[in-house]
């Protein structure tokens, strides 16, 4: 094989079905100069090496296997990836979702091209597959597009929540040579503060417009090791996610004082109690019942 071009990086622990999928997904691409590091997080050894046997002989030494004995998180396991590989893109690949056979190859052609070379990324529209597991097999249920609305995954945009997830996303490796490596003390949400330090260095584009080339699986029926973890683990992305809106804000106080933070904080406030006074009245304009009125106020309230 030649030098690779584009390295993936798949973390699983005890899913040995997904896994054999996501390999599947990775040995389908029209790009053949790819790398992939499987981490298994203390996961049973013998099953995710019997799902690398099922690759096929002519691209299984592209695939090597990092057991390690103790779980570690999901972001150690993804530093553990990239410290492993050398390829000068990287792609998270979670072991439960997959990608167009073409997403690589285009994604890597993009980085290439000497218009982009200032581009740290580049993001592909992502096709949420809703899914539900069914004895030994997948069911799916229905798709949708990701953030459809959106025209390029912004700084401003993302600052109220992650608009893209690792299976979209490939970037230069020399990213964490400037940013530092996925923030460990983390559990979850980790992708989002590394796509936070991204973005804040410069913009990124969609790769194909509307085309999605990457597949986010979800199964909101499944828990365990079947679940996904934006959804098993909801109150946790809650928990983080405040927890470094706080730590950022101490930093801009340390650095600016409180006095931006304090103005805005009663200005937005004030907005929103004006909004719900006007939708008050409309409601007693119209004759509307007490209950509607009782039902808007509590959605306000949120």
């Amino acid at each position: 094989m030649t030098e690779p071009r584009v390295a993936i990086v798949v973390r699983t622990k005890d899913r040995p079905r997904f896994l054999d999928r996501a390999l599947r997904s990775i040995t389908a691409q029209t790009l053949s100069d790819w790398e992939c590091v499987v981490v298994n997080d203390g996961g049973d050894p013998a099953a995710v090496d019997a799902m690398v046997a099922r690759v096929p002989e002519k691209l299984r030494e592209q695939v090597r296997v990092l057991h390690r004995q103790e779980s570690h998180g999901r972001w150690a396991s993804a530093n553990a990836g990239v410290l492993t590989t050398t390829a000068p893109y990287l792609v998270l690949h979670d072991d439960d979702d997959t990608w167009h056979p073409s997403f690589l190859e285009r994604a890597a052609d993009y980085l290439d091209s000497e218009k982009n070379d200032k581009r740290g990324g580049v993001v592909s529209k992502i096709e949420i597959v809703w899914e539900r597991v069914e004895g030994g097999d997948y069911v799916e249920l229905g798709r949708e597009v990701f953030q459809q609305h959106l025209t390029a995954p912004t700084l401003g945009d993302t600052m109220l929540h992650n608009r893209f997830v690792p299976i979209g996303f490939v970037y230069r490796r020399a990213l964490h040579d400037e940013l530092g490596l996925y923030d460990e003390r983390l559990p979850v949400v980790g992708d989002w503060n590394f796509a936070l330090k991204v973005l804040t260095q410069g913009a990124l584009e969609y790769l194909d417009g509307d085309k999605p080339l990457a597949y986010w699986h979800q199964r909101p029926a499944s828990a365990g090791s079947d679940g996904n973890s934006v959804i098993s683990s909801n109150d946790e992305h809650a928990k983080i996610d405040a927890q470094l809106r706080d730590e950022a804000l101490r930093d801009w106080v340390a650095k600016n004082g409180p006095g931006l933070p304090l103005y805005l904080t009663k200005f937005i406030d004030e907005r929103l109690v004006e909004m719900e006074d006007r939708i008050r009245t409309d409601i007693e304009r119209y004759s509307l019942p007490e209950r509607a009125l009782r039902v808007l106020k509590s959605k306000f309230r949120k």
